[in-house]
């Protein structure tokens, strides 16, 4: 008898054991797939999630009351709203848009006055529609981001920026972006027709299509080295466009498993489209793309060797693979949720971007 009882114990602890266990991780699961409403930052995804912080008087910690009502205190002042519009204008994104310089460069044409002027300009409408698209989206998500600890910060949220104008400058943006484009070439006008377009999708509803967010993103980076070609009526190889299309899915799929892998250790809430990638499927994709942009690279230096009858463009590939697997290194951590700043702060990529672009200068202009 004393046996059975005891053993009758040890089945009842072990069984509650089991069911506090099971609660404990329906609980995790819980706060992992918590769903927090427009979380994305456009169509850039350029936004780390972050696990709710705890608040506290501190008015340096962008989660507490004290900074709220430091940043909410200007609403409804003229003061308010100037400081509101040049924030959610995101100047410090605008770094993205030098991308439009690409295709000049790998042309060999980007010393000539004109070619640069082109590109200079195609830069400015990219910055123009980036810009837009910030304001729109964080107007449609004004509601959520009041809900969120530190998204109610934002200039929408906050009330620095009463609805209505977000829109009219989001149109004001936009339109102006369109129409100093088509003054400039009919070709960027497309282009950027088209990334206003799939971006403003992105906002009203495809950022929550699984695979669709992450090809959207990648397609932003795409346009924008398309976009510095289309300006100055320049032709590239194919090659050259393949590399920016997979070389940005690589960026991308390694900041999205940065975001999951996030979710999963600390709980943060996760965007609708997230839920449906696992890091294995994550790490399958960015796998995937590193390998495929450093075929198409090998075959694009290969190109450069003969028709530019230089060896440079051979030679750039060893910095380019040891880049690409330095930058994995990163992603595979899930720390890569902020490419540029992955970039800034690993002292060997900076040296090995400034080695690669040393060859293709040397290739292109030697």
């Amino acid at each position: 008898m004393p046996d059975n009882k005891q053993a009758s114990t040890d089945t009842a602890e072990a069984a509650e054991a089991v069911d506090t266990a099971e609660a404990s991780n329906a609980s995790k699961k819980a706060e992992v797939e918590a769903d927090a409403e427009g979380t994305i930052g456009a169509e850039f995804g350029d936004e780390v999630l972050e696990p709710e912080a705890k608040k506290t008087d501190d008015e340096k910690n962008k989660s507490s009351d004290a900074y709220h009502a430091k940043v909410t205190a200007k609403a409804g002042t003229p003061a308010g709203l100037a400081t509101g519009l040049i924030k959610e204008l995101r100047p410090k994104q605008w770094v993205k848009n030098v991308l439009v310089l690409a295709v000049p460069f790998a042309a060999g044409e980007i010393l000539d006055p004109a070619i640069l002027l082109d590109a200079v300009i195609a830069f400015v409408v990219f910055s123009m529609a980036a810009s837009g698209i910030y304001f729109v989206n964080d107007a449609i998500d004004v509601e959520a981001d009041r809900q969120h600890p530190t998204k109610r910060n934002r200039p929408i949220a906050a009330g620095l920026i009463p609805v209505p104008i977000a829109y009219v400058v989001c149109v004001l943006l936009l339109g102006g972006s369109l129409l100093i484009s088509g003054l400039t070439s009919m070709q960027l006008l497309a282009v950027m027709a088209l990334y206003i377009a799939v971006q403003l999708g992105y906002c009203f509803g495809l950022k929550h299509q699984p695979v669709i967010d992450l090809c959207i993103v990648a397609s932003g980076f795409l346009l924008r080295a398309i976009a510095g070609g289309a300006a100055a009526n320049l032709v590239i190889t194919q090659w050259f466009y393949l590399i920016v299309a997979f070389g940005s899915l690589f960026m991308v799929a390694g900041k999205r498993y940065a975001e999951v892998k996030l979710a999963a250790e600390t709980g943060a809430k996760i965007r609708k489209s997230l839920k449906a990638y696992s890091p294995s499927y994550l790490r399958f994709v960015w796998a995937i793309a590193a390998a495929i942009t450093i075929m198409t690279y090998s075959l694009w230096a290969y190109d450069i060797r003969e028709f530019e009858m230089s060896r440079w463009g051979l030679i750039s590939i060893v910095p380019m693979v040891i880049a690409i697997l330095r930058y994995a290194v990163d992603i595979d951590k899930g720390v890569a949720g902020e490419p540029e700043e992955v970039v800034l702060k690993d002292k060997v990529l900076m040296v090995l971007g400034a080695i690669l672009a040393g060859c293709l200068f040397l290739a292109f202009y030697l």
